[in-house]
């Protein structure tokens, strides 16, 4: 059986983290969603929010599950007998980070990485942008499922 992880922080997940959530689903026989915990990075979401919300909007994959982790992400790999991360890549910005953070997982612990480029209609699509927008009051509407719509007004309207 062929398991990949996809890690993120999903703060809150984007149709552009679904595109290559599906794609990866239609490739390969299970993608595990790893809910990344970062002590330095400032989430609006709890990592229990972001797990409940990940897991509804992925429900309709039956070979996708999420989990989370805190700490190197391949020790969950190695730890989970995962042998493949995939990483969305929106752009070349994208690919100089993901490329050196590829070649230190290799090295560390043999874990490849592939890359699936973002749907071009999600090139531009960030979890952080779509916070900006929304906390000005703008429609991100066209960029996260419907079902988070109310729960990220709510929280950044503080309740």
């Amino acid at each position: 059986m062929k398991r990949v992880v996809c890690p993120g922080s999903f703060d809150p997940i984007t149709f552009g983290h679904l595109d290559i959530i599906e794609r990866a689903s239609s490739i390969f026989d299970e993608v595990v969603i790893a809910v990344m915990v970062n002590q330095t990075k400032k989430t609006l979401f709890t990592v229990a929010e972001r797990i409940e919300m990940t897991k509804e909007v992925t429900a309709r994959y039956p070979n996708v599950k999420v989990d989370s982790w805190s700490g190197l992400l391949v020790d969950y790999c190695k730890r989970n007998e995962i042998a493949i991360i995939v990483k969305g890549l929106r752009a070349v910005t994208d690919f100089d980070y993901e490329l050196q953070m590829s070649q230190i997982n290799l090295q560390l612990q043999g874990v490849e990485t592939l890359f699936i480029s973002t749907a071009p209609a999600h090139s531009f699509l960030s979890s952080s942008l779509v916070k900006e927008i929304a906390s000005h009051g703008g429609d991100v509407s066209s960029y996260i499922p419907a079902v988070l719509l109310e729960r990220l007004k709510d929280r950044l309207a503080g309740k």
